[in-house]
């Protein structure tokens, strides 16, 4: 045990390892290091590190210039180097200074960390997140509870809803509770392309099929073999698109562009659109016969405003997958936020709460988002109508709850000239529970019933 030198220890761990001296010069450079960057040893020792490294601490807030500086150690500062192929590596970096017997310093020393695995975690951990559904709101619980039943079928399916409202959150969803979630999830935009890349993106070509068609390619029906295949946007489609898909569903087989052979497929068809599809349909606008093939199981996801109960429940995980992703320590949000969230009627629906979640994030600077961190359209809310429920520092999330549960339970009354079993019914839930409900927020009840 006498025997271990340091420079035996320092050859054996996984992190980099490198010292200079007093003018910035390498004087060592372990294996790790040498793995991590790419460098050998033999090129590095004798010149300075900032000639060495590319990274982005270089310049400006070098770790070892710190410690220098200070005299004090950093301790895991986050940052980046790029190797020799170009990559960036994300790194965490220590540092500290050497001195001699007499307490003199005669140099520093650097750790860093290959953090890639990490982050290739922290991205998984962050579409996991992203891909979660959970809810609180009645209307989108009946909306999951068709996700078991309608992933164990295999029947094409037509999921309806506004743009930014979740379809393909929830097309992955029943994909990866189906009997095909061990296949692949394959997604095209069909109002994103024009009908003839469309057509060959759907469907690939052979070589030769037209000018530019050097060699074979796949389309996405094959790549969604043995998995789904999730067509959004599907209202935006051209009639003759709409025969070519309509032949497809019927016949369970397409060609290849410039193929005249049949190709076979058992890839589980989800449509969606944010359209009225079936106003398409009267307009003549969209085949009926592809409406009533796509149209066997239907699934309408509620807007953002029509369940506002799922707006913390969003926002939080939208907040820890951005947190994740710009490694900030990030706790929540203030009760004034959520005000503003409530108050919003989201035309943008989930994906603009996404948006504005990312935003004050990479925004702020605190440990708490606030509304300085929220667009001005957002952060701007009637005062007059919300103040109450919003604006005391000390209200928490329950009583922002309560208090637009209130003004939903009243909108839908009057709506219904305060008649309960439509007013339930509209809500989704049981009279007795309106009923309870209205007594809890002191609604009163009229009359007119």
């Amino acid at each position: 045990m006498n025997n271990i030198t340091t420079d035996t220890i320092l050859e054996s761990i996984s992190d980099g390892v490198f010292t200079i001296d007093n003018q910035w010069k390498i004087t060592s450079f372990n294996r790790a290091a040498e793995l991590i960057t790419g460098l050998k040893r033999s090129q590095v020792i004798g010149l300075r590190c900032h000639e060495v490294f590319k990274s982005n601490l270089c310049e400006g807030n070098c770790p070892l210039e710190q410690t220098f500086n200070s005299k004090k150690a950093v301790i895991n500062q986050n940052g980046y180097i790029v190797n020799l192929e170009g990559e960036r590596i994300p790194i965490s970096i220590s540092t500290a200074l050497l001195r001699d017997e007499n307490g003199e310093i005669i140099g520093g020393a650097e750790t860093f960390r290959d953090l890639s695995e990490i982050e290739q975690l922290k991205k998984l951990r962050a579409r996991e997140i992203l891909d979660s559904m959970a809810s609180n709101s009645v209307a989108m619980q009946k909306v999951l509870a068709m996700v078991t039943p309608v992933a164990q079928s295999n029947s094409t399916l037509l999921i309806l809803g506004e743009s930014g409202s979740g379809k393909e959150v929830l097309a992955r969803t029943i994909h990866s509770n189906s009997h095909q979630k061990e296949g692949p999830f394959v997604a095209v935009n069909c109002a994103a392309l024009p009908d003839t890349l469309l057509e060959s993106e759907l469907f690939g070509y052979r070589k030769g099929a037209f000018s530019g068609a050097d060699k074979d390619k796949i389309g996405r029906f094959a790549l969604a073999e043995g998995g789904t295949l999730f067509l959004d946007e599907i209202g935006d489609l051209s009639l003759a698109m709409q025969v070519k898909l309509l032949r497809v569903l019927q016949e369970r087989e397409y060609e290849m562009l410039g193929s005249n052979k049949s190709i076979k497929t058992n890839a589980r068809i989800i449509t969606a659109t944010n359209k009225e599809i079936e106003k398409l349909v009267a307009e003549g606008k969209f085949r009926q016969d592809l409406y009533y093939r796509i149209n066997i199981i239907a699934i309408t996801i509620p807007s953002l405003r029509e369940r506002r109960e799922d707006i913390p429940l969003l926002a939080d995980q939208f907040l820890q997958r951005f947190s994740l992703l710009n490694n900030k320590a990030i706790t929540g949000f203030t009760s004034e936020v959520y005000g503003c969230f409530y108050a919003y009627d989201w035309p943008g629906n989930i994906r603009e709460l996404e948006n504005v979640v990312e935003r004050a994030v990479v925004l702020t600077s605190a440990n708490r988002i606030t509304t300085d961190d929220l667009p001005p359209e957002i952060a701007c809310f009637d005062t007059k109508t919300t103040a109450t429920a919003y604006s005391e520092s000390t209200i928490d999330i329950e009583v922002a709850k309560k208090q637009i549960e209130e003004r939903l339970i009243k909108e839908v009354l009057e709506k219904n000239s305060y008649k309960i079993a439509k007013a339930a019914k509209e809500l989704g839930i049981h009279r007795s529970t309106l009923y309870r409900k209205m007594e809890g927020l002191e609604i009163p009840i009229k009359e007119s019933q």
